[in-house]
Protein backbone atom coordinates (compact mmCIF):
# COMPACT_ATOMS: atom_id res chain seq x y z
CA UNK A 1 0.00 0.00 0.00
CA UNK A 2 1.37 3.37 -0.91
CA UNK A 3 1.74 6.16 1.61
CA UNK A 4 -1.05 8.21 0.03
CA UNK A 5 -3.43 5.22 0.16
CA UNK A 6 -2.59 4.71 3.83
CA UNK A 7 -3.17 8.39 4.61
CA UNK A 8 -6.58 8.26 2.92
CA UNK A 9 -7.61 5.27 5.02
CA UNK A 10 -6.30 6.88 8.22
CA UNK A 11 -7.86 10.29 7.67
CA UNK A 12 -11.47 9.65 6.76
CA UNK A 13 -12.47 12.70 8.77
CA UNK A 14 -14.50 11.01 11.50
CA UNK A 15 -13.78 11.81 15.13
CA UNK A 16 -14.23 9.16 17.83
CA UNK A 17 -17.45 10.92 18.87
CA UNK A 18 -18.79 10.72 15.31
CA UNK A 19 -17.95 7.02 15.13
CA UNK A 20 -19.35 6.07 18.54
CA UNK A 21 -22.29 8.44 19.10
CA UNK A 22 -24.52 8.18 16.00
CA UNK A 23 -28.27 7.75 16.51
CA UNK A 24 -28.42 4.00 15.87
CA UNK A 25 -26.32 0.90 16.48
CA UNK A 26 -25.85 0.06 12.80
CA UNK A 27 -24.00 3.34 12.31
CA UNK A 28 -21.85 2.63 15.37
CA UNK A 29 -20.99 -0.79 13.92
CA UNK A 30 -20.11 0.80 10.59
CA UNK A 31 -17.96 3.39 12.35
CA UNK A 32 -16.00 0.64 14.06
CA UNK A 33 -15.49 -1.71 11.11
CA UNK A 34 -14.17 1.16 9.00
CA UNK A 35 -11.27 1.76 11.40
CA UNK A 36 -8.14 0.59 9.61
CA UNK A 37 -5.32 1.91 11.79
CA UNK A 38 -4.34 1.52 15.42
CA UNK A 39 -4.06 5.26 16.05
CA UNK A 40 -7.73 5.80 15.23
CA UNK A 41 -8.72 2.70 17.15
CA UNK A 42 -6.83 3.84 20.27
CA UNK A 43 -8.51 7.24 20.05
CA UNK A 44 -11.91 5.55 19.92
CA UNK A 45 -11.10 3.31 22.90
CA UNK A 46 -9.93 6.33 24.88
CA UNK A 47 -13.10 8.23 23.95
CA UNK A 48 -15.35 5.34 24.96
CA UNK A 49 -13.48 4.81 28.25
CA UNK A 50 -13.73 8.51 29.08
CA UNK A 51 -17.42 8.76 28.23
CA UNK A 52 -19.88 5.88 28.20
CA UNK A 53 -17.75 2.79 28.89
CA UNK A 54 -20.15 0.50 27.01
CA UNK A 55 -18.86 -3.06 27.24
CA UNK A 56 -20.37 -4.05 23.88
CA UNK A 57 -18.65 -1.16 22.09
CA UNK A 58 -15.32 -1.85 23.80
CA UNK A 59 -15.62 -5.52 22.81
CA UNK A 60 -16.22 -4.52 19.17
CA UNK A 61 -13.21 -2.20 19.29
CA UNK A 62 -11.07 -5.06 20.64
CA UNK A 63 -12.25 -7.32 17.81
CA UNK A 64 -11.36 -4.61 15.29
CA UNK A 65 -7.92 -4.25 16.90
CA UNK A 66 -7.40 -8.02 16.52
CA UNK A 67 -8.41 -7.72 12.86
CA UNK A 68 -5.97 -4.85 12.24
CA UNK A 69 -3.16 -6.78 13.93
CA UNK A 70 -3.85 -9.89 11.86
CA UNK A 71 -3.48 -7.85 8.66
CA UNK A 72 -0.03 -6.53 9.66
Amino acid sequence: MSNSEEQERNSDGLSPAQRLEPPNSRLINAGIVTIHDMETLRACVAYENANQQRVRILRQLKQQADEIRSQD
